[in-house]
């Protein structure tokens, strides 16, 4: 019996309640509401569901979940904004349930948004999608990366490098980081019994980015331009991967 038998059971745990947080969600993001609602739903369903919010108190955050919108790359706070037709808006949900922890986000996009936004999305999604597809023993961290960034900068997208994918099992943010960019053949092999995050940031303009000096958490990109992400949690088995935090839409 592999050893990490019993972390992938209880992370499965934790993310399927991830997953089921942003699958009850998605009835609830729409023109109208504010991003404090969709935390506040957020905290509801996790704790009525034996869980807690990871981001909530990380490090002095004050909220339940990530909300990012339009050029916001990441860790976007909360707050009475209210949604508008034409937004996108990444939400980033952390699930704790016994100790292990679930991590995945997803883009939504409100009304009628403009083509060049839902190429973004769909390039976004696609490069995650392609990077997950070839995670298996043996390969290396810096063949994801590449996956993704050729992927992206084909469509003529950029990735931001600021930010990475990380290890994760009863830590939040954990060794190996993943990098979203790379060369093949480079890097860590990947081996059984790993968990990580893969969570690409993929920008319409250059891939550089900003922090809030005001909040010192909101990250956007300093040309303004728009920014997606996608992210799941991941397993990696014997022969391939496992999604740990798939959504009931999804297929793998």
């Amino acid at each position: 019996m592999p050893d990490y038998k019993e972390k992938f059971e209880k992370m499965r745990v934790a993310g399927k309640l991830a997953a089921q947080t942003l699958d009850m969600l998605t009835e609830n993001i729409k023109e109208g509401v504010s991003t404090d609602y969709i935390d506040k739903l957020g905290y509801a369903f996790i704790r009525d569901n034996g869980g807690y919010s990871a981001p909530l108190y990380y490090r002095g955050f004050t909220k339940s979940l990530c909300t990012s919108l339009n050029h916001v790359v990441c860790h976007g706070i909360p707050s009475d904004r209210i949604l508008r037709d034409g937004d996108a808006i990444n939400v980033d949900v952390t699930a704790v349930f016994d100790e292990h922890y679930g991590d995945t986000s997803r883009m939504f996009s409100i009304g009628n948004t403009s083509v060049k936004l839902n190429n973004l999305i769909d390039t976004t999604h696609e490069s995650m999608m392609k990077a997950i597809k070839i995670l298996k023993p043996g390969i290396r961290l810096g063949d994801i990366g590449h996956e993704i960034q050729s992927f992206v900068e084909e469509k003529g997208f950029s990735v931001v490098r600021d930010f990475c994918g990380h290890g994760i099992s009863t830590t939040f943010h954990e060794p190996p980081n993943i990098l979203h960019y790379g060369k093949k053949n480079t890097g860590m092999e990947i081996r059984p019994g790993m968990t990580f995050t893969i969570e690409p940031m993929i920008n319409a303009g250059t891939r550089h980015t900003k922090l809030s000096r005001k909040d010192g958490w909101t990250v956007t990109t300093v040309d303004r331009r728009l920014s997606a992400q996608w992210e799941h949690t991941l397993a990696v088995t014997t022969d391939g991967c496992e999604v740990l935090t798939r959504r009931q839409e999804e297929s793998f």
